[in-house]
């Protein structure tokens, strides 16, 4: 017996649950053994991570002025000793040469100018839904970011022809139902984040020695499809890559019979 438990919620969440991921769930009841196989897709954010910053304060909330730790990782605080962080200050990250990803919460409201500027091995960024104006330059020089995932409405940008000066390879994410999106933004290309698991069909479920379904959505999506053993305190580990050609790909895993349950999420690279 199959059942598929579906939830919209995004690369990063959905308007109906503020910050959560798109996934989906379902169980397959192992055909030939006892034991519960549970599918969760889901896209995550990064974990939070300890990281050093300066920052002022005014009227009771909190501007992240620089950076002085070295990690890849990074997830920025909503809030530091009882105020909301609500700004990201001018040039506050920029030349940290080993920032790989950031994600914003949803309490920053702006991004300041050239905040961002020369982080060359910045990957990606996780933009939070308050965000609402983003100065000139704040990108400029990240070379190696791909993807942009923004929770909210598209924001207001100073000149948006500089946010993402001379990011080549960036894409620009957004969700459903959130406005102010077009075909490009900032001078980059934009494209819905709407990957989703066909949970009906041949592909679907158990077949020979593998457990498989189909991912569809967004012509292009690049999708990262992880494993684990057990959701509490899980360990995910990425089992493959997958690119939506033509709006669609095909993931099966031989592996699943090797374990009593198997948990799979979806995330963003």
């Amino acid at each position: 017996m199959t059942t598929l438990n579906k939830r919209k919620k995004s690369f990063l969440n959905t308007k109906a649950t503020s910050r959560e991921s798109s996934w989906i769930q379902l169980n397959e009841r192992r055909l030939t053994r006892t034991g519960l196989l549970l599918l969760l897709l889901l896209l995550t954010l990064p974990a939070v991570v300890q990281a050093q910053f300066t920052y002022t304060t005014n009227n009771r909330s909190i501007t992240i002025t620089g950076y002085t730790g070295t990690n890849a990782v990074m997830t920025i605080p909503s809030s530091t000793n009882g105020l909301p962080v609500t700004s990201i200050g001018d040039d506050a990250f920029s030349f940290c040469t080993s920032l790989t990803s950031i994600t914003i919460p949803d309490s920053v409201t702006s991004i300041g100018e050239e905040a961002f500027y020369g982080c060359t091995v910045l990957q990606s960024g996780i933009i939070g839904n308050g965000v609402t104006n983003i100065g000139q330059y704040a990108f400029w020089d990240c070379l190696s970011l791909t993807g942009v995932y923004f929770q909210g409405n598209a924001p207001s940008l100073h000149i948006a022809s500089s946010v993402f000066a001379d990011d080549f390879h960036a894409t620009v994410y957004y969700l459903a139902g959130t406005s102010g999106w077009g075909t490009t933004f900032g001078s980059r290309p934009a494209a819905l984040w709407n990957p989703q698991v066909q949970a009906t069909g041949a592909s679907f479920g158990v077949r020979t020695n593998t457990f498989s379904f189909t991912i569809t959505g967004t012509s292009n999506l690049v999708i990262v499809v992880e494993a684990c053993t057990i959701l509490a305190n899980p360990i995910w580990y990425p089992l493959a890559t997958n690119t939506l050609t033509g709006g669609s790909c095909y993931f099966s895993d031989p592996q699943w019979t090797n374990y009593p349950a198997r948990f799979y999420r979806l995330r963003s690279p």
